[in-house]
């Protein structure tokens, strides 16, 4: 009897062509669509977890009328306002730079779409993402995907033991352009030539700053002028509320001191943007908190990885400190930006380790 599997379906080429594979493969299929936020159209070919607004529901319906399998809505919208926006309107009104892909994935993509599998009986679920799949003495873990360009493992870190032994990654060996060349030669020519979107898909126009205005009550009272000051106390202007900077900024901070600043930290406690030179954004050191361990069951002191504090980051060699239940992470070398509120994700080559929270 054929596995049933759970595939997320956005309509976009990622999740039609893993549905196509595992279709060839002898799998049984059944699609689901997420619905979680409906002002902001979410980019149906760039969320290859099936994550969907209104206006995409009938794209990934017809596409899986296409295939000739069942499809499912599944309307997960308060738990979308209750988890990913709660943590994102909180790490900003925190001074932190939070990484909703992140949270999606652990508590929505994962977290409810492995309770939908069990209602309706599958044995799997399956998306779209550009990563691959591995097992060492009896412990789950993710490696990149054969695409570097497209490999999405930083944004995975937190799946657990249980949600990775029941995941398929059909994609996770393939190159997105294998991808568009096998759509087409399946038939799908307008879907293999389809453009994605790197935006979040809650976020309109990429505007973090008016959806916080939008979303937080008496945002006006929280988001107000403040000093910019250097590294010493001296202030050297004023800025226009703290939720609107990150860490590493250099434009739009509206001032000019004879030479390029950029943002160093952030103190919502007293709204103030630190400012400093490129030299003095650089840290080797940090703390990380909400670890999830991968690759292995733990952590031991002094074990060297290579740790990506941004999603377009080459990563730099690095030492694992364990601490009262943090991280110490310690780079080898100085690196750029690090930024509160961020995801860390740690590699032995194209393993992951692990993760967790830049604190």
């Amino acid at each position: 009897m054929a596995k049933r599997v759970l595939m997320a379906m956005s309509g976009g080429i990622d999740s039609t062509v893993a549905a196509l594979l595992l279709q060839e493969q002898g799998y049984e299929l059944v699609g689901v669509t997420f619905r979680v936020f409906d002002p902001a159209p979410c980019p149906s070919a760039g969320q290859p977890g099936g994550c969907a607004a209104a206006d995409t529901l009938l794209e990934a319906g017809r596409m899986a009328q296409a295939l000739g399998i069942e499809h499912h809505v599944a309307d997960f919208r308060r738990d979308f306002e209750e988890t990913v926006i709660a943590d994102f309107i909180h790490e900003y009104l925190h001074g932190r730079t939070p990484n909703p892909c992140v949270v999606c994935n652990a508590a929505i993509k994962w977290g409810k779409l492995v309770e939908y599998a069990d209602r309706l009986d599958c044995d799997y679920i399956a998306t779209g993402h550009y990563a691959r799949l591995a097992e060492q003495q009896g412990r789950f873990f993710l490696r990149k995907g054969a695409d570097a360009l497209k490999d999405q493992t930083y944004f995975l870190w937190r799946l657990t033991q249980d949600n990775l032994s029941r995941t398929l990654f059909p994609l996770g060996g393939w190159m997105k352009a294998e991808v568009r060349q096998f759509a087409l030669a399946r038939g799908f020519e307008a879907l293999s030539r389809k453009s994605e979107s790197q935006e979040i898909c809650f976020i309109p126009d990429d505007d973090y700053r008016a959806f916080l205005a939008a979303h937080v009550a008496d945002y006006g009272k929280v988001c107000q002028p403040g000093n910019f000051v250097l590294t010493d106390g001296t202030v050297v202007g004023r800025h226009r509320g703290f939720p609107n900077y990150t860490i590493g900024q250099r434009k739009g901070l509206g001032i000019a001191l004879g030479q390029p600043m950029f943002v160093l930290a952030i103190r919502p406690e007293d709204n103030t943007v630190v400012l400093g030179t490129k030299e003095q954004l650089q840290g080797q050191s940090f703390y990380a908190t909400r670890v999830n361990a991968m690759k292995y069951a733990s952590f031991p002191d002094g074990m060297e990885v290579v740790a990506k504090i941004r999603y377009r980051n080459e990563g730099g060699v690095a030492s694992l400190h364990p601490e009262g239940g943090r991280l110490r992470v310690d780079f080898h070398a100085p690196v750029n930006s690090i930024t509160p509120g961020q995801s860390v994700v740690f590699y032995e080559g194209d393993d992951v380790v692990g993760g967790g929270v830049i604190e």
